[in-house]
């Protein structure tokens, strides 16, 4: 089973995904929180718009025809010798009797009785007929009002219209300025999130085992601390941010919905389950796509790192076609996985959104509006418009939440790469330390797999005193670089015991027994920075003279003080502006400044020519005296002077002893030795 069916089906491994989100989160709670609380404060500000139109429209636009009585005296408006008011102005002992205000298709009227609401309405005359249903009503008496006397009667009501207005402007500042703010805190808090995810990230990968990246190819790791992190940054930065949004403004239209009719609130939870479902459904469908474009653009990563890296060798043989095929084959596949997330979006967000408010509005005004109409039972035009204001408000975070569910899956399923990287099991960083090794080496009866079942190395014996010289030589796979590997702690023996001093190296913490081992590489590998920081690696204990020291020793000062800069000359990515034999010296004095009690050299002049791998052995001479050193080499002429040469083959110790022992003895090194020394005199002679 895959890792993205693994994800797929695995419900824990999603849960424990979130719940590791949320403990990043909860490190800026504070601000995360109060940006929530403004984020309420917002969307109640901007959700009042509808109740304060609801209110101008039945309270102050339409009231003109509700609600009208005649008075003795006093009122607001003067009719035909009367004084008239709105009901709920005047006490009922000052009303004379009920009249209406009318609108129909030819203007306003003043019925001298009150009118039944809804119904079709015609005027003949003096006479208003109302049509509702099968049953109707006629009034006599009906006058046609002016301009002027409509104005009258809608004096009072203009007034609170702008003061409506005014409040609802300033309400529409506040929530802009309350939107302003808990972005800044929301966005400042996910910079953080993601800042402090990635220092932990690439923290955890300097605690990791080599093992761990012996097995995981470079470019997908490179992919899960830059990529998946700057996806898992847009979902606390936008996506979460919308959705809460989204949710919050869904619930705060739904309860307003039932402050102005429990009804319609009623009717309105009805499109609770179906976003639900639908989000379920358009989750089942993303998840296997979104996961596998991550997939993809890891892959991709991993290519593109690996043949940048071995460029000079494609151009060599040719093979930038092939190269480019296979690129192309995963950029295509990548392609045709984002055309489906794109073909899925559009179908299930904004036309399906779309689609689903339309005929919820439909539905609304054919059921409601055409009841109220019809059959009396009166729905006030501001309750209707604002409800339908609503519909389409609800429907606005609705698509909104769909359109964060294709980013969501993909920040979810990048946030589980990286947590799978956070869960690897690393190597603490451990603060003790020891004082600095004698330098006696014990590998006793050692055995080592990488893979159980697989052994690399069987029953290693060897002893090397303080100071000894003790060269590995051996064919390719023979475990030469296995025993440096075990050495250097970055692997642990699978049996046997390696001994440094008499103690058990498994007992000790590895960073102290690495504090007293210096490496040099068969490929030297150099730092951005100065030829200084590449020496020093910028610890301060490493003084000025040190580094004059080393740099003496082994013969770098011959190169270095021809620079421009010395020692603080620019150095680019691995050096490239270094020769190959420039680049080893400097490894060398970087191993030597760090006065290592233990020297190990792997391959350590096969990258040099024989001028320079004279002068490195010359220094060698004096450098590996009060050091114990262990030396791969396939140079044999180089380790003449070792104090002990351990001949391996297939993981074993086939032969030992010094350079003329092993020669007198014609076995597997005297072979090796003396098809080098024909095959250097063959080069010599052409």
């Amino acid at each position: 089973m895959t890792e993205q069916e693994n994800y797929l089906l695995d419900p824990v491994r999603r849960k424990t995904t979130i719940r590791s989100l949320v403990r990043y989160a909860m490190h800026e709670k504070r601000a995360i929180f109060l940006g929530l609380f403004l984020l309420i404060l917002a969307v109640g500000a901007e959700l009042t718009g509808p109740y304060i139109a609801k209110i101008i429209i039945d309270e102050h636009i339409v009231a003109i025809e509700k609600d009208w009585v005649e008075v003795e005296s006093g009122g607001t408006v003067s009719y035909d010798g009367r004084r008239f008011a709105k009901s709920q102005d005047v006490p009922k002992s000052a009303i004379i009797g009920p009249i209406s205000i009318v609108q129909s298709k030819a203007g306003y009227y003043f019925v001298p009785e009150q009118v039944v609401s809804g119904g079709e309405r015609q005027v003949a005359g003096d006479t208003l007929t109302v049509t509702r249903g099968e049953e109707t009503f006629r009034y006599a008496g009906v006058e046609k009002l002016t301009q002027g006397q409509v104005y009258d009667f809608y004096a009072s009501d203009l007034k609170a219209i702008g003061w409506l207005s005014l409040f609802y402007i300033i309400l529409l500042l506040i929530a802009a300025g309350l939107n302003w703010v808990q972005q800044i805190l929301l966005q400042r808090s996910a910079h953080k999130i993601v800042k402090r995810m990635r220092l932990d990230v690439f923290s955890h990968l300097q605690r990791l085992p080599v093992r761990y990246f012996d097995q995981t190819p470079i470019g997908k790791i490179v992919s899960r601390v830059t990529n998946d992190t700057e996806t898992i940054r847009d979902l606390y930065l936008g996506v979460l941010a919308r959705v809460f949004s989204g949710i919050i403004t869904m619930a705060g239209i739904l309860v307003a919905m039932f402050f102005l009719d429990v009804r319609l609130g009623l009717v309105s939870l009805a499109i609770i389950p179906i976003v639900y479902f639908w989000i379920q459904l358009f989750q089942k469908l993303a998840t296997e796509n979104n996961f596998k474009v991550r997939a993809l653009v890891a892959d991709m990563n991993g290519q593109l790192n690996e043949n940048i890296q071995t460029m000079p060798i494609i151009q060599s043989y040719a093979r930038e076609a092939e190269v480019l095929a296979e690129f192309e084959q995963k950029n295509e596949e990548n392609y045709q996985t984002r055309a489906k997330l794109l073909r899925l979006d559009a179908l299930m967000s904004h036309n399906l959104s779309y689609f689903l408010k339309n005929l919820t509005l439909a539905l609304l005004i054919w059921v409601v509006a055409g009841q109220s109409l019809t059959n009396g039972t009166f729905l006030s035009l501001g309750i209707l418009y604002a409800y339908i204001d609503y519909v389409s408000r609800l429907f606005e975070p609705v698509t909104q939440i769909m359109n964060q569910l294709s980013p969501l899956q993909q920040a979810l399923v990048s946030a589980d790469r990286m947590f799978q990287l956070l869960d690897e099991k690393g190597e603490p960083v451990e603060q003790g330390r020891i004082p600095r090794f004698a330098g006696r080496v014990e590998f006793k009866d050692v055995g080592f797999s990488y893979e159980e079942g697989y052994p690399v190395l069987r029953q290693i014996e060897i002893e090397a005193r303080p100071g000894a010289t003790i060269a590995l030589v051996g064919h390719t796979g023979s475990g030469k670089s296995s025993i440096m590997n075990l050495l250097m702690r970055f692997y642990d023996p699978s049996s046997g015991q390696l001994l440094i001093d008499g103690q058990d190296v498994t007992t000790l913490p590895k960073q102290a027994v690495r504090d007293h081992m210096g490496i040099v590489l068969q490929d030297p590998f150099l730092f951005t920075g100065t030829i200084r920081s590449n020496i020093t690696l910028d610890n301060p204990l490493i003084s000025e003279e040190r580094v004059r020291q080393a740099i003496v020793a082994v013969g770098a000062d011959r190169f270095i003080d021809r620079l421009p800069r010395g020692l603080d000359e620019p150095v680019i990515e691995k050096g490239a502006t270094l020769s190959a034999g420039e680049r080893q010296l400097i490894s060398f004095a970087r191993a030597l400044a760090f006065d290592p009690a233990i020297l190990v050299l792997d391959e350590a002049t096969a990258s040099v020519d024989s001028e320079t791998e004279a002068m490195i052995q010359e220094a060698l001479l004096t450098l590996t005296k009060g050091r114990t050193t262990f030396i791969i080499a396939h140079r044999l002429s180089t380790i003449k002077d070792a104090d002990e040469i351990i001949v391996l083959d297939h993981g074993q110790i086939m032969e030992r002893g010094t350079h003329d022992v092993l020669l007198s003895e014609k076995g597997i090194y005297a072979k090796m030795y003396a098809l080098q020394s024909k095959r250097n005199l063959e080069l010599k002679s052409s």
